[in-house]
């Protein structure tokens, strides 16, 4: 879970914020707050992972706000200029949302934020990651993938009871999912070690009935990680 606050001044972006991040399973919202000062208090006492940070504030500004705080949190600036587009890169914001924003659009600032926030909970159950498959991003549960099938182009992201088609490569997932169990036992697969069943010399059978093929050149290397 990523607790995160608003720090926004307008009461209608307000609104829309307020109801993107209840929308976001992974989201919660610790608070809500017209200007930057009044934020301070919750960020000196309670672990916020991400702010929503409005650039024109009253009092000051949200660059000036970001500027002046040691070791911030994520931060996703939001806006209706895009002057400072720049200057947000240079400080290292997570992204930079211009006014008005959809809700995909949303979701994608999110997930640069969960690819960055996932290593914290590598040993929970519940970590989770964002698949583009298209236009849209999907929320999944690590420990739900069975296996990952590269097809030239895309891969194939297979879950107990569905399929995704993500344009990142096997590659993509590998590094990714390195620290979660995850093998490659074939030059077209990668799997999660927890759905094994059972192996023989040529294949690795997963929960669901799957069978896959186990390569040459990985097997000495597939059979000395399952055996540790």
């Amino acid at each position: 879970m990523i607790n995160c606050i608003i720090i926004e001044d307008q009461l209608p972006a307000q609104r829309i914020l307020k109801k993107y991040i209840e929308d976001v399973d992974s989201l919660h919202l610790a608070g809500v707050y017209s200007n930057a000062i009044l934020a301070l208090e919750t960020l000196k006492f309670s672990e916020i992972d991400l702010i929503f940070l409005d650039i024109h504030l009253p009092k000051i500004s949200g660059i000036d706000f970001l500027k002046s705080i040691s070791n911030p949190p994520k931060i996703i600036l939001t806006t209706a200029f895009s002057d400072y587009a720049l200057e947000s890169y240079e400080l290292a914001v997570a992204d930079y949302l211009l006014k008005p924003f959809s809700f995909q659009r949303f979701v994608k600032a999110v997930s640069k934020v969960t690819d960055t926030t996932i290593t914290k909970n590598n040993n929970n159950s519940n970590s989770y990651i964002f698949i583009k498959s298209g236009y849209e991003h999907f929320k999944i549960n690590i420990d739900s993938i069975l296996f990952i099938n590269s097809d030239e182009d895309y891969t194939d992201i297979y879950l107990k009871d569905k399929k995704y088609i993500s344009s990142e490569s096997l590659k993509y997932w590998e590094e990714k999912l390195n620290n979660f169990g995850f093998l490659r036992v074939q030059k077209s697969f990668i799997l999660n070690t927890q759905k094994i069943i059972k192996t023989s010399s040529s294949f690795i059978y997963l929960e669901n009935n799957h069978k896959i093929p186990l390569g040459r050149a990985y097997k000495d290397t597939v059979l000395d990680q399952l055996t540790k």
